[in-house]
C-alpha cells in the first residue's frame, strides 16, 4: 500500500491523535483519590471502557459529553464512592483538556499540505471543538457521533463519512482511515472496503485485537506513531 495513492486521511480522534487514555485518568483522579481506589492504570481504564461502551450501546444518541457524566456517575455508585452532581458533569465536560499526542499537531499540518483531511469522532461538536484547538488542525471534513446518532464501531458512522466524502467527489478507493483501535476503528473501515493503517501507540506494540475481518479486507500496515506515518510518507515522495 502507498501512501501517495490516496488523496483523502480520514482519522479517529481519541487515542490517534488525542491522548484519550491520560484525559480519562487525569479526569478521574478527584474520584480515585477520594475513594481511595487502589486499582492500576490498566484497571481503572478498563472499568471506565466497560462503562463507557456499554452506554453507548444502550444510548446511541446521548452526546458524548453527558454521556462521560453518566459514565462518571456509574464508576462512582461501582466504586461506592460519593459524588455531586457538579463533579459528574465536569468530568462530562473534561474532553476539551485532553491532551494531543505531541507528534499530532504537526503531522496533521504536514499531511493537510498532500492530502484533504477528514475526522472521525466519538466526541459531541462542543468537545471536538476543544480538541481541534490542541491539535492546531483545520480539517476539511468533521463527522462526530452527535450528528451520526451513534457511537463508532456502529457501522453507521463509517459509511457517514464515506458518504459525505462522496459529496466531495472522492471515492472509497482514494480513502485511508486511520485509527488506534482495531475494534472501533479499523475493522468497521475495513468491512466497508477502505483501507486503513494502525497507529499502536501501546510502548512496545503487543499482540494485535483478535478482530474479525472480511475476507479481503485490507488491514494495515502498523505504525507507532503519527510521526512514523509521516516518515513512511516522506519516504515514498523521496523514493
Amino acid at each position: 500500500m502507498l501512501l501517495t495513492s490516496f488523496k483523502v486521511l480520514s482519522f479517529g480522534c481519541y487515542g490517534t491523535l488525542i491522548d484519550r487514555d491520560l484525559g480519562i485518568l487525569t479526569a478521574l483522579r478527584p474520584l480515585l483519590e477520594s475513594g481511595r481506589i487502589g486499582l492500576s492504570r490498566e484497571e481503572v481504564l478498563a472499568a471506565f471502557d466497560r462503562q463507557e461502551s456499554a452506554l453507548q450501546a444502550s444510548n446511541p444518541g446521548l452526546p458524548y459529553s453527558e454521556m462521560l457524566a453518566q459514565a462518571h456517575r456509574a464508576l462512582a455508585r461501582e466504586w461506592a464512592v460519593l459524588c455531586s452532581d457538579a463533579e459528574h458533569t465536569l468530568f462530562g465536560r473534561s474532553v476539551p483538556k485532553w491532551p494531543a499526542f505531541a507528534d499530532a499537531p504537526a503531522a496533521l499540518q504536514y499531511f493537510r499540505r498532500y492530502f484533504k483531511i477528514a475526522a472521525l469522532t466519538n466526541g459531541d461538536r462542543d468537545s471536538f471543538a476543544g480538541s481541534a484547538r490542541r491539535l492546531e488542525a483545520k480539517f476539511d471534513l468533521v463527522c462526530t457521533a452527535e450528528e451520526i446518532g451513534s457511537y463508532m464501531p456502529d457501522p453507521r458512522n463509517i459509511h457517514y463519512v464515506v458518504h459525505k466524502l462522496a459529496k466531495l467527489a472522492y471515492v472509497a478507493g482514494q480513502i485511508l482511515h486511520i485509527g488506534a483501535s482495531p475494534q472501533r476503528d479499523l475493522a468497521p473501515a475495513a468491512a466497508a472496503g477502505l483501507a486503513t493503517a494502525w497507529i499502536d501507540r501501546r510502548p512496545g506494540g503487543g499482540d494485535a485485537d483478535k478482530v474479525p475481518l472480511p475476507e479481503g479486507a485490507l488491514f494495515g500496515p502498523r505504525f507507532s506513531s503519527i510521526a512514523d506515518l509521516v516518515k513512511a510518507h516522506q519516504e515514498e515522495l523521496r523514493a
